[in-house]
């Protein structure tokens, strides 16, 4: 009686002409789910019990220059949950990319699985990248210039609250993370025939003034920070318009058509 359970319960997820049904995906989304659930709870409870040495990195690079300060009685515990709860993604979203992935093979032909492959795997490198620029270049010299990098007022004492600190480093991890995912994006629209290079050719003048206006709001508002976060931007835009040269796919109807009749006459 157990085997005819099994058997019915395995016909629900899989009918017989080996496709999975609705009731299927759903559950396998939610294994997929719990997965991600669990490994981002066991990453917090393991990143907090290191959050102090995670908050030593941040501070390492504005030591010498800054006096950090506790302003609120709960100002240092939260810090330590806002670090331990950001690190606790950066290690849930491999993982969660990856079911992702793995959710969606079994629908992809094999280049698109390649491609999607190529896209995650180029993505993570990418902002990895991007944060450890921030981190080893930019956020050492930009705290240097911020508070020696003015002339006069020495009676002013250049300290901070931990809370300003850890919040200014975040969030330029964060942007120059995105900010290096500029090539990926300009890849996946290229394929798609969207990118086209010679457009982002004629519009590099339009897209640098934007550059520089995104760069002024997202930063704090210091001309130091904005072009610290718009001159890496530009210099990705152009290595974008090659990348779209490489990549650039023109959209063909005929081509579409060619590529249905053979998938019909592989069916």
């Amino acid at each position: 009686m157990a085997t005819n359970v099994k058997r019915k319960k395995k016909a629900e997820v899989m009918p017989d002409d080996g496709n999975m049904t609705l009731t299927g995906h759903l559950k396998e989304l939610r294994n997929r789910l719990i997965v991600c659930a669990v490994v981002f709870v066991a990453a917090v409870v393991v990143t907090l019990a290191y959050a102090d040495r995670l908050i030593d990195l941040l501070t390492a690079m504005g030591q010498g220059f800054y006096t950090f300060v506790s302003i609120a009685p709960q100002e240092k515990l939260m810090q330590y949950f806002r670090v331990s709860l950001l690190a606790a993604v950066v290690v849930t979203v491999p993982v969660a990319l990856y079911q992702v992935y793995a959710f969606a093979k079994p629908g992809l032909k094999k280049s698109e699985t390649f491609f999607l492959k190529l896209v995650i795997l180029l993505g993570l490198a990418l902002f990895v990248v991007g944060v450890m620029f921030a981190y080893k270049l930019m956020m050492p010299f930009m705290l240097r210039f911020l508070s020696t990098g003015i002339e006069g007022a020495d009676y002013i004492q250049t300290t901070t609250s931990i809370e300003s600190y850890v919040s200014l480093c975040l969030t330029m991890f964060i942007i120059f993370g995105c900010v290096f995912e500029m090539p990926l994006v300009t890849i996946i629209l290229s394929k798609m025939g969207i990118a086209n290079p010679e457009i982002l050719k004629k519009a590099r003048g339009v897209a640098i003034v934007l550059i520089f206006f995104i760069a002024a709001v997202v930063t704090p508002p210091d001309i130091v920070s904005q072009c610290m976060v718009a001159i890496p931007m530009v210099l990705l835009y152009f290595v974008s318009i090659f990348l779209s040269g490489i990549f650039y796919k023109p959209r063909s109807e005929d081509g579409d058509d060619e590529e249905d009749a053979e998938e019909e006459d592989e069916d």
